[in-house]
This record gives structure tokens, C-alpha cells and sequence, in this order.
């Protein structure tokens, strides 16, 4: 009689434990976000056409050092309204200080930025709305990547050819900036800036390094291309919310027991751009008169698609 109840007891215990072991797989299950900027993905307009340059514009694929999103939304249908979806994700924001019609700013201080190499985002399943996600949106807020130009006309030096700068470039729709890093040099900010601010690191070799700034602007209101696939959901203006497909649908159960990578492949496909005033396909800075500088048109990423 004592070994039957100590094999039932047994046998309680195993299954107990059992049962705790698959709840906790299920409990530890996630879905993990990376990014890939791609130069060779379809160049796409606001709408999601294919885009060509324009005959009197020229642009190159920035080398990405990494992005930050504001948020990231699942979406059912081309038809789900804006932020009418599943939200996996949304940043930190503050109270708007500047004279404009945001009530709210994104609070750059607690950006995440993610890169080709590490996981943007994790987020546990038990954690997202069940149901099938064919889209996404991706609210993008800032972008740092390296660029090739030209400065002409520096006094003494003349000009220097094919030289490399870092920006940092502002594309949500509006954002507190402290302390802003761009490559090597770090400046002040201290406010809040709408979509289209940039700063801008010169990267001179030896003998030149002298001659290293930190240049900053603003692009036009309503310059930067933001890529809605899906006209009948229409995204708020001077806004960067991306629009894309998945690959297939993503289905949420809850009761996944593995885990779900997903990678969110932006189009960096001549994203940089600027007009091309002298015909030779490469960004000329001005040293000596900035006026004749060849100004930048927009800095929008040119798609979006996801796989997993």
C-alpha cells in the first residue's frame, strides 16, 4: 500500500511539473524585432509606387549606423484606420515646449536605437493581441548614417573630394533634444525640434582634422518622403510613419511555444537626396560661399517589408 501511494504521489508530481514547465515556455515565448537597411530594396514614393530621381536631383544609399523607432504597430488590414492596430511598442514622450500644434514630443533622452546587429525589440506574446497581421507600421524617429561629399572652395586647402560626415537626422513628428552625439562630437540642443532636423559631422583625415565642424538645420516642412502603402489609412502629416507588408501573415495564437523573429527591412535606396546642380551626381558643399551649396530635398526612407 505505501509504494502505491508514493508512485501516485510520484506521478502527481511529474505531471504538476510538467504542466508548470509548458506553462512557463509558454509564458517565456517572444517576439524579437531586428532591422536591415537595405540598398537594394525597391525605391518607393509616398504612396508605395516605384520612384525614380528626378532629372535635375541626385541621391545616395547613406551607410546606416542605426535607427530609432517610436513606435511599431501590427495592422490587420489595409483598410485598420492609423493606431487603430496592435501596438507592441511605443517611446517615451514629454510635453511639448515649442510653438506648434504637438501637444507632445518624443523623448529622445529614452530612444532606443537599433541597429543590423543587435535586436531593436523584444516583446513577450502574452503580451500582444491575439489575431493575423498581414502590415505593420513603424513610426521612425531618428536616423544616423554616414555620407560621401565634396567640399570646394576652402581658403589655403581648395578643394577636398569624396570625403566622409555623419548625420543625425530627425524624422518624427516632433522631438525633445538634450545632448545629441552625432559621431565623435557631441553638442547641446536643449529643445524640441519638429520633423526635418539634422546635424551634420564633417570627418576630415590628417592633416585636416582642424577643419572638422558640426553643422544643423532643417529640412522644408513636408519634404521628407514617408512611404504609405495603404492610401485609404491615411497617416498624419509631418509625421514618419512607414507603412509595409509582411512577407505572409503573422499569426498571433497565445499559445505559441517558440519563438518569433521578425525583421522590419527598410529601403535605403538613394533615401538620401539633394539637388544636383552641377550635373555630377555627387553632394558639393561650398566652403567658401555656402549659398552655392547643393541643398538637400529629403532624407526619407523608401520602404518598408517584413519577414520572419
Amino acid at each position: 500500500m505505501k509504494s502505491v501511494f508514493w508512485f501516485f504521489l510520484t506521478c502527481s508530481v511529474l505531471f504538476f511539473s510538467c504542466k508548470k514547465d509548458t506553462q512557463d515556455d509558454l509564458n517565456d515565448t517572444k517576439v524579437t524585432f531586428t532591422f536591415k537597411f537595405d540598398d537594394n530594396q525597391e525605391r518607393l514614393d509616398s504612396f508605395g509606387q516605384p520612384a525614380s530621381m528626378p532629372s535635375d536631383n541626385a541621391g545616395l544609399s547613406p551607410a546606416f549606423s542605426n535607427l530609432s523607432a517610436h513606435f511599431i504597430e501590427l495592422v490587420p488590414t489595409e483598410l485598420t484606420p492609423y493606431q487603430a492596430g496592435a501596438f507592441v511598442y511605443k517611446g517615451a514622450e514629454v510635453p511639448a515646449s515649442n510653438t506648434n500644434n504637438f501637444t507632445t514630443a518624443i523623448d529622445f533622452d529614452k530612444a532606443i536605437l537599433g541597429n543590423e546587429n543587435t535586436p531593436f525589440l523584444e516583446v513577450p506574446i502574452k503580451d500582444i493581441q491575439t489575431g493575423v497581421y498581414n502590415h505593420l507600421r513603424v513610426s521612425v524617429a531618428y536616423q544616423n548614417y554616414e555620407v560621401r561629399y565634396n567640399l570646394n572652395n576652402i581658403p589655403i586647402v581648395g578643394d577636398l573630394k569624396d570625403e566622409s560626415g555623419t548625420i543625425s537626422s530627425f524624422v518624427g513628428y516632433n522631438t525633445q533634444i538634450n545632448k545629441l552625439k552625432i559621431f565623435s562630437e557631441e553638442i547641446e540642443v536643449n529643445d524640441t525640434k519638429l520633423q526635418g532636423y539634422w546635424a551634420f559631422e564633417t570627418q576630415f583625415a590628417a592633416p585636416f582634422t582642424a577643419y572638422n565642424q558640426v553643422l544643423t538645420g532643417s529640412a522644408p516642412a513636408n519634404a521628407t518622403t514617408v512611404v504609405n502603402s495603404f492610401p485609404q489609412s491615411p497617416i498624419p502629416q509631418g509625421s514618419c510613419v512607414v507603412s509595409g507588408s509582411f512577407d505572409a501573415p503573422l499569426t498571433i495564437t497565445g499559445s505559441e511555444t517558440e519563438d518569433i523573429n521578425i525583421t522590419i527591412s527598410f529601403s535605403t535606396n538613394k533615401s538620401f537626396e539633394w539637388k544636383d546642380l552641377n550635373g555630377n551626381n555627387e553632394w558639393d558643399l561650398d566652403a567658401e560661399n555656402p549659398s552655392n551649396s547643393e541643398p538637400v530635398v529629403d532624407m526619407g526612407l523608401r520602404g518598408m517589408k517584413a519577414y520572419f
